[in-house]
């Protein structure tokens, strides 16, 4: 049996109404409250943000990608700077996932399309993924072309390296196109891949990491029962909820409620991959514990700001309407992004095409995703959230 002496999760509220709750996650580098959003570090940094500036927007909690820090710089030089802490400066907990995702997505622009539900073609075929075996898959590296195999093993010695507090197994994230007998097929694989996955964990474990499965079966209900089931019978830490996920909004939220009726009731949820103000409050409902997502600062790349309260949840600052709007963006996000500069000025830098509209709107859209997290887990406690989401969603 594997222990993790290191970390604990412990459950400390319950929403009477839903399944929501609000729990204590504790790693090696610090213990966060939950409901909480993981902010994306792909290349081992938020885009356009340091450490302190993170901090300066309430962040807890951030993830790096795997894939991308296997190619560059690569795990062993990670390990020699003394892990991805070091490396990045940044001193609390950190999320990694295994690589997977990027291998079955990268290929072509719209497989991540796909494995999310939001494209129902057959889009293009993913060009840099080679082979995909009981072994693990063959794929082309996107930065030079040479060839690289990952397998569960390696896919958790990378991880091992690269030296987060939470790391996920390894999985094939299928596209919503391929057929149930397809899907079927993976998802064996992947509980297959999650056994060596957790074996290969075992052998260098030292109390400083903890392991997630990943829930899979795309949208087929008994799928993903059977997936959830067998990660609540394994040594996993926490359960994550992967792969395609449906269609529409409310295939994903069936999806997803097959994915958690059969999960362990007392580990951390992590959803993988999904996180507007929308999604928070539907599937924190669901027993969902932690988020991650890139659209908060992507979206900051573009122009667009996440607002309480405003329709469709964001507004594009590259809009006319802008160009004299002398109001801040929101005081009341506590940090200076939202609330020292005009969204008139905001417009500018981005039409003059000026790095400092997007470094602001991406603190801005972080520490109001940060306050969000914090108001939902008041309201949990308060037994108010059906209230705080009229607040939020208009």
């Amino acid at each position: 049996m594997i222990k993790y002496p290191g970390f604990s999760f412990d459950i400390t509220h319950k929403d009477p109404k839903s399944k929501a709750r609000i729990g204590r996650l504790k790693t090696p580098h610090g213990e966060i409250e939950t409901p909480n959003y993981i902010f994306c570090g792909t290349k081992a940094t938020v885009k356009t943000m340091t450490p302190a500036d993170l901090r300066a927007a309430k962040t807890d909690i951030i993830l790096a990608n795997t894939y991308h820090l296997m190619l560059q710089p690569g795990s062993e030089l990670i390990e020699k700077m003394g892990g991805i802490h070091k490396f990045m400066g940044w001193d609390g907990p950190m999320l990694t996932d295994s690589g997977g995702f990027q291998v079955f997505s990268l290929g072509e622009g719209t497989m991540a399309d796909e494995i999310k539900g939001r494209n129902k073609s057959k889009g293009h075929e993913n060009k840099s993924l080679l082979k995909i075996t009981e072994e693990g898959v063959v794929f082309r590296s996107h930065i030079d072309g040479r060839k690289i195999a990952l397998t569960p093993e390696s896919a958790m010695e990378i991880q091992r390296q690269i030296g987060a507090d939470l790391l996920m197994q390894f999985d094939e994230c299928t596209p919503y196109h391929v057929s149930r007998d397809y899907t079927a097929r993976s998802m064996q694989m992947s509980v297959r891949w999650g056994d060596r996955s957790l074996a290969q964990f075992a052998r260098t474990h030292n109390g400083k990491q903890a392991v997630y499965g990943i829930v899979q079966g795309g949208v087929y209900p008994d799928l993903r029962a059977e997936s959830a089931a067998y990660i609540a019978d394994r040594d996993f830490f926490g359960t994550a909820v992967g792969g395609c996920l449906g269609g529409t909004d409310e295939e994903m939220e069936i999806t997803v409620h097959h994915s958690l009726e059969n999960a362990a009731p007392q580990r951390p949820v992590h959803f993988l991959g999904i996180g507007k103000i929308k999604d928070v409050f539907k599937f924190v409902r669901m027993g969902v514990d932690t988020f991650d997502c890139v659209i908060p600062t992507r979206l900051a790349r573009h122009g667009t700001a996440f607002l309480k309260g405003a329709p469709g949840e964001t507004i594009n600052l590259k809009n006319a309407r802008f160009r004299e709007d002398e109001t801040p963006l929101d005081e009341g996000n506590g940090v200076s992004a939202s609330s020292d500069y005009s969204k008139a000025y905001i417009h500018h830098l981005l039409k003059a095409g000026e790095p400092l509209g997007a470094q602001l709107l991406t603190q801005h859209n972080i520490a109001t995703m940060n306050r969000l997290m914090r108001e939902v887990r008041a309201a949990v406690k308060a037994g108010n959230l059906d209230a705080l989401e009229k607040e939020w969603i208009s």
